[in-house]
């Protein structure tokens, strides 16, 4: 039997979940003394990866999942004998599969199969009792050649030959390690082992040969290694990654003096590149983006090198040739340095790098300049809307009593929620109706959620204790919210899709108060299948004179567009079709550039025929994403990793920017502050749009529109930017960055991809093996229970760590940053975390108390944390520990039960906080740092001389009183 692979492999094979379950024990098998279940669990999920359904190994999985459905153990010998049935077909699964029927490329698919080796063996090695040696050095190779093949050599032809034979030592080994599923008798043990032996005595030979033929043939560097992993660059993701190879360097070569002397030597060449790139400005010269994009990939290729486990006599044949491609890169940049100093035309010297959006980015102004603002595009402009808007509000406010449905249908980009949004906020509504709530439901309808966004919509619940609620309780509690005699509410429901509505219309009560419910959604069947007797209105496109009257709005505000752009800006206008979206994303850009003839035309004839009712206006999106600075374009790209219709919290975006690499680093300038300018610039070019506000006037959550997203998609992935996975893993990923929405990935899977630097979403109960080839991850933000043995300490370079559990080996992470524990489980946080030097902003979501013996007998060193929330005092003991964290900007603390000290004088004080800008207390009041900005006091009694402390604050600009003040 051979194995025909299919991209949809997982989900075309069966669920076994009954069978996983069984399998999780790491209990022996009856009659198989060297597997146990955790060993084929492996096997079942490398064979739902490839398998199509009719399969005969797929029929025994299915055999096997219903029996243990019925009840069946594995101390049952019917299911046994089954069990053992379904291990002797899995020989075909440990040599390579078949590749004709799949789009991996025959290094993946070998990538694959040796990771899924080293995993067998992961399971195995504790049980071989002879040439424990050999088998480590044959492990070792293993990894050496997923190195390789994750390596830019092996994407030449000349190397084929090198492939050829590594293959058929993966199949050697393949057959070796099956051998160790079945039981061998005492008798025989003594032959099968020397048997074993023999065996991998001739493959680590074969070995040897194939690393002879890797030094022989892997030497020539020519143009066709310099093809890009990606095209999403900026000067400032660049310096990140040589920030990275620096801290590989001394953290990882610090004894190799040889190979260090190399890597020293590539970082001052790319150094030196970098600064050749921006002297010359590359806004002035767009076509140079080429070079910057294949400088950074050289970076990834050294980066993933010295991550990966790569023997030294590999280092020293590859990193020289590294110093050949960036000689081949740097020769044409210094030339056109030289003509650049002499004024002469650099197109002589660099042909065709990304022609036409080069084209587009060279009528930009500053755009390399991240502290340069764009200039503002108001939120609030809307045109053609009034007249609807009205006509809809006297519906929601007239005097019928019955509840009322009320759809606005229509493609995306028609203005459906810019039209909710204003209804929703006219004085006329909030004065009729008692209770409002809105809601964003979109295609990825989650029942929860939506309870969760409406009940924290209409009142002042949190969302985290919602979020510890069941469905049926969310439930009641909405219904109960809305069920009071003469209660008149208004419920919008934004982008609603088809049989949300009849899971979610019980929690609405009827009570013949005139309350109302509002649609916004793409199609029109969808209110007319809501009640016979709902109104639903289609809200129609813009005429070209409405185009123009909101283009002119969002460029100019209130000043006359100048006479000699008119003409051309009627023409840009009229291509946008109607659609208000495309007006205001082309805005944003003319708003971004010298408002002049020339550019305008330029426009004019990208925007021509690129927009039409039918596609959407994607192609005219993707226009004004040309247009974007270089900096900008990975911020708005990491858009795409969230799930749809999804208010992304301001300060945890910002910190993945930060970790990403996106956002320069400047001395004595706070990143996320940075970060938090890029977003507003992404605010004010209309492609971000604000979900809350702060109470400062700050944004709070942030979101972009679902056409928008799909663009982030579609571009992300073909400049390989990031993949975001929306149902099953693939089989292998080549992106930087994964990020998981699924709902319906399988226990126990894992993602594998030899280039993969970030991975964010939800794994159910990961492998511990699930970081063995992804050791470049700089940003984990996993929903997920780590298992026991989890290596996350292995990542070197993790910078942002978010998770729901907190793992054993987090001390061990040395370069971490942020850390996010997304969890409202209470918990102990060991106070190691102090010691980490470079971790600057700790949130947990619970209730998290300190180790307390830990406390007491460690001794502290001054941390760099800049913000930590909540952080739980009960005594002097945790006060201790804030003054060991002198830089802390932000602070959310909660006083336990202060009269629980030992001191009987003791008295908290925050005044050493010298650095605090905003700080939030909950249950007592203490002496505050005079820098404070922002102050938030729940739940405090507050007496005559604590106001006045609180009047003494001179930089006070915002003060939140939650709960309930007695003394006032």
């Amino acid at each position: 039997m051979s194995i025909q692979m299919t991209e949809r492999g997982c989900e075309m094979a069966p669920p076994i979940y009954y069978l996983m379950q069984a399998l999780k024990s790491k209990r022996l098998i009856p009659g198989m003394p060297h597997c146990n279940g955790k060993i084929i669990l492996s096997v079942c999920y490398y064979i739902k990866k490839l398998c199509e359904q009719d399969d005969k190994v797929i029929s025994l999985l299915e055999q096997l999942n219903d029996s243990v459905k019925k009840g069946s153990t594995l101390e049952d010998q019917s299911f046994t004998i089954m069990l053992r049935s379904f291990v002797r077909e899995l020989k075909v699964f440990f040599k390579i599969p078949n590749s004709k029927s799949t789009t991996l490329n025959p290094i993946e698919l070998l990538a694959i199969f040796i990771d899924f080796l080293l995993e067998i063996y992961d399971g195995i090695r504790h049980r071989i009792s002879g040439h424990k040696d050999s088998f480590e050095s044959c492990r070792m190779e293993l990894k050496f050649f997923i190195t390789f093949l994750g390596d830019k050599p092996t994407s030449l032809d000349e190397n084929k030959n090198v492939l050829t034979d590594i293959e058929a030592v993966a199949n050697d080994v393949g057959s070796l390690f099956y051998s160790f599923f079945f039981h061998i008798g005492i008798k025989d043990w003594t032959r099968d082992n020397r048997l074993k032996g023999l065996a991998l005595a001739d493959i680590l030979r074969k070995v040897e040969k194939v690393k002879e033929k890797i030094k022989e043939q892997c030497v020539a560097v020519s143009w066709k290694m310099l093809t890009p992993k990606t095209s999403v660059v900026s000067l400032f993701l660049f310096d990140s990654l040589l920030d990275d190879l620096n801290l590989i360097m001394i953290q990882k070569y610090e004894t190799s003096i040889d190979v260090k002397d190399r890597i020293r030597t590539i970082i001052e060449e790319l150094k030196s590149l970098r600064s050749f790139l921006e002297d010359m400005e590359v806004r002035k010269h767009p076509e140079l983006e080429g070079f910057l994009i294949q400088t950074s990939d050289i970076a990834y290729e050294v980066l993933y090198i010295l991550t990966s486990y790569a023997p030294v006599w590999y280092l020293n044949l590859r990193l020289p040739q590294v110093m050949e491609k960036i000689k081949l890169i740097k020769l044409p940049v210094e030339k056109l340095n030289e003509y650049q100093t002499e004024q002469v035309s650099s197109q002589d010297i660099v042909v065709d790098f990304h022609a036409d959006a080069n084209r587009i980015a060279g009528m930009l102004k500053d755009v390399e300049n991240p502290r340069q603002k764009a200039p503002s595009i108001k939120e609030d402009i809307s045109v053609g809307l009034d007249d609807e808007a009205n006509e809809i509000t006297e519906i929601l406010t007239g005097n019928q009593k019955e509840q009322q449905i009320i759809s606005i249908w229509g493609m995306p980009g028609l203005g459906k929620t810019t039209l909710a949004k204003k209804i929703f906020s006219d004085d006329r509504i909030v004065q009729h109706f008692h209770i409002r709530a809105s809601c964003v439901i979109s295609h990825t309808y989650d029942k929860k959620n939506t309870l969760i966004a409406i009940l924290t919509s209409m009142s002042s619940l949190e969302r985290d204790e919602l979020s510890e609620l069941d469905e049926d309780t969310l439930g009641g509690k909405l219904y109960q919210s809305l069920c009071g005699e003469g209660i008149r509410y208004l419920i919008i429901l934004d982008d609603i899709w088809e049989d949300v509505w009849s899971d979610l219309h019980r929690y609405f009560p009827e009570n013949q108060s005139g309350s109302r419910i509002l649609f916004t959604t793409r199609f029109e069947k969808i209110g007319f299948q809501a009640s016979d007797k709902s109104i639903v209105r289609n809200l129609r496109f813009l005429t070209d004179d409405e185009c123009w009257k909101l283009l002119q709005m969002k460029v100019f505000h209130d000043v006359p567009c100048p006479l000699e752009l008119v003409d051309i800006g009627m023409n840009i206008a009229r291509n946008c079709d109607g659609l208000p979206l495309a007006v205001v994303v082309i805005a944003a850009v003319l708003a971004n550039m010298k408002k002049n003839k020339t550019n305008w035309e330029e426009v004019a004839e990208s925007s021509s025929t690129h927009i039409s009712k039918d596609n959407s206006c994607m192609k005219i999106l993707e226009l004004s994403y040309n247009y974007l600075p270089m900096h900008l374009k990975p911020c708005f790209l990491y858009f795409g990793a969230f799930a749809e219709a999804t208010e992304i919290p301001v300060q945890k975006l910002t910190s993945l920017w930060v970790a990403e690499g996106f956002v320069e680093r400047v001395k004595q300038k706070n990143s996320n502050v940075m970060s938090y300018g890029y977003l507003t610039d992404l605010i004010s070019r209309g492609l971000v749009l604000v979900g809350k506000r702060r109470s400062d006037g700050g944004v709070k959550t942030c979101y972009v529109h679902d056409l928008l997203r799909e663009m982030c998609l579609t571009i992300a992935e073909k400049d390989n930017f990031m993949k975001v996975i929306q149902d099953q893993l693939p089989i292998y990923v080549p992106h930087h960055r994964l990020s998981i929405l699924s709902s319906s990935i399988t226990p126990f899977s894992r993602p594998f991809g030899l280039h993969v630097r970030s991975l964010l979403g939800y794994l159910p109960e990961p492998s511990r093996f699930i970081f063995s080839n992804m050791e470049l991850i700089k940003v984990l933000y996993l929903s997920t229970e780590w298992s026991q043995g989890t290596k996350i300490g292995k990542l070197e370079l993790l910078r942002f760590l978010g998770t729901s559990a907190m793992p054993s080996s987090i001390g061990k992470c040395r370069n971490l940053e942020y850390l996010f524990l997304d969890t409202m489980k209470k918990g102990e946080l060991p106070n190691l975390i102090f010691k980490m030097e470079k971790l600057r902003c700790v949130h947990f979501k619970g209730k998290i108390s300190w180790r307390e013996r830990e406390i007491i007998d460690e001794s502290f060193q001054i941390n760099n944390l800049e913000a930590f929330s909540p952080f739980l005092i009960k005594d002097e003991n945790d006060m201790k520990i804030l003054k060991y964290s002198p830089f802390l900007r932000r602070l959310k603390c909660k006083f336990v039960s202060v009269s629980n000290s030992t001191n009987p004088n003791y008295y908290p004080t925050l005044k050493f906080l010298n650095h605090l800008e905003s700080l939030s207390i909950i249950s007592n009041l203490i002496s505050l740092p005079l820098n404070l900005r922002k102050l938030t006091l729940t739940r405090l009694k507050l007496n005559s001389n604590e106001m006045k402390m609180i009047g003494e604050l001179q930089k006070l600009e915002v003060l939140k009183l939650e709960s309930e003040f007695q003394q006032l």
